[in-house]
C-alpha cells in the first residue's frame, strides 16, 4: 500500500477514531496528517498547499455540508465521502470524489477504495463508479421520519417526532427527550438523523444537540458572538449555536412553525 498521508474531515468523534483504527490495521505506517471538524476549519486548512494522497470527508459537519468547501478553495487531492445516507452521492461525483462509502462502513470496503485509489494513481483499468437507480431516487425523493421506535425495558414504543424535544449524543450514545421529559435511547447518529428529519421542524444546534422547534423557548446571546437556547424542557447540557450557524438557525426559527 502506498498510500500515507492521510486527512480526515469528520465532526463525529467516534467516526474518527473507527475510521483512523481501520487504516492503521489496514496500513500501520498510514499517517493522519490532519483532522478537520468543520467546514471553516477545513476551507482554512485547504487554502494553503496541501501534500496529501487521500482525504475522507463526511458531508455533514456541524456549520453545513461539505460542498461548501469546494466553493471557497480548490482541492485536488483525491477524495473518499463518508455519511450515513446516499441522497448525496450524485453531488459528490461532480467533485474531486473517487468513491462513497456509506456508514457504517466495513474495513473490506475501506481497503477497496483505497485499492480503488492505487489503480487510479497507477493509470490501471478500473471499475466506474454510478450512481445505483436507488440512489439517484433518494436524491430526489424526501423520505422524512415520522415515527421512531425505542426500547424501553422490555417494551418497544413508536415516538412521534412531534413529541420530540431534542436529540442528545454523549459518549458515542444517542437519546432523544419528549415534549414531556422522557428519555430513551436511539440506536442512530446524529448525522443520520439530520438526515431524516424534518428542517423546517428540526435544527442541527451542534456535535451534541438536534433541537426541535417547539422546544425553543427563547435564545441568550453568548460568548464569541454565539446563541444559547433555552427550552421549555430542561437540558443535560447548555446548547449552544456555534457563530458559523447564528444567520442559518436565526433564519430557521423565524421562519418555522
Amino acid at each position: 500500500m502506498k498510500i500515507k498521508r492521510v486527512i480526515i474531515v469528520e465532526d463525529e468523534t467516534a467516526a474518527v477514531v473507527n475510521l483512523r483504527s481501520m487504516l492503521l490495521n489496514i496500513d500501520p505506517n498510514i499517517e493522519i496528517i490532519a483532522t478537520l471538524e468543520s467546514v471553516e476549519e477545513a476551507v482554512d486548512f485547504f487554502s494553503s498547499k496541501v501534500e496529501a494522497d487521500i482525504v475522507f470527508m463526511d458531508i455533514h459537519l456541524a456549520d453545513g455540508d461539505s460542498f461548501r468547501i469546494f466553493r471557497s478553495v480548490d482541492i485536488d487531492i483525491p477524495i473518499i465521502f463518508t455519511t450515513a445516507y446516499d441522497q448525496y452521492a450524485l453531488q459528490a461525483f461532480k467533485v474531486n470524489s473517487i468513491d462513497y462509502l456509506l456508514k457504517p462502513f466495513q474495513e473490506e470496503e475501506l481497503r477497496h477504495s483505497l485499492e480503488k485509489l492505487e489503480r487510479l494513481k497507477t493509470n490501471e483499468p478500473t471499475e466506474v463508479v454510478t450512481p445505483t437507480p436507488l440512489i439517484q431516487h433518494n436524491v430526489v425523493t424526501n423520505n422524512l421520519l415520522q415515527t421512531m421506535l425505542v426500547r424501553y425495558k422490555d417494551r418497544i414504543i413508536p415516538i412521534s417526532m412531534e413529541e420530540v424535544a431534542y436529540f442528545y449524543t454523549f459518549s458515542e450514545r444517542v437519546t432523544l427527550t419528549t415534549h414531556d421529559g422522557v428519555t430513551y435511547p436511539v440506536d442512530k447518529t446524529l448525522e443520520s438523523l439530520s438526515q431524516q428529519l424534518s428542517s423546517k421542524l428540526f435544527f442541527r444546534a451542534n456535535r451534541q444537540f438536534i433541537v426541535s422547534r417547539r422546544a425553543v423557548k427563547d435564545v441568550s446571546v453568548w460568548f464569541g458572538s454565539r446563541l444559547s437556547l433555552n427550552l421549555h424542557i430542561e437540558a443535560p447540557e447548555r446548547i449552544v449555536i456555534p457563530k458559523a450557524r447564528v444567520a442559518e438557525f436565526k433564519q430557521w426559527l423565524s421562519q418555522a412553525q
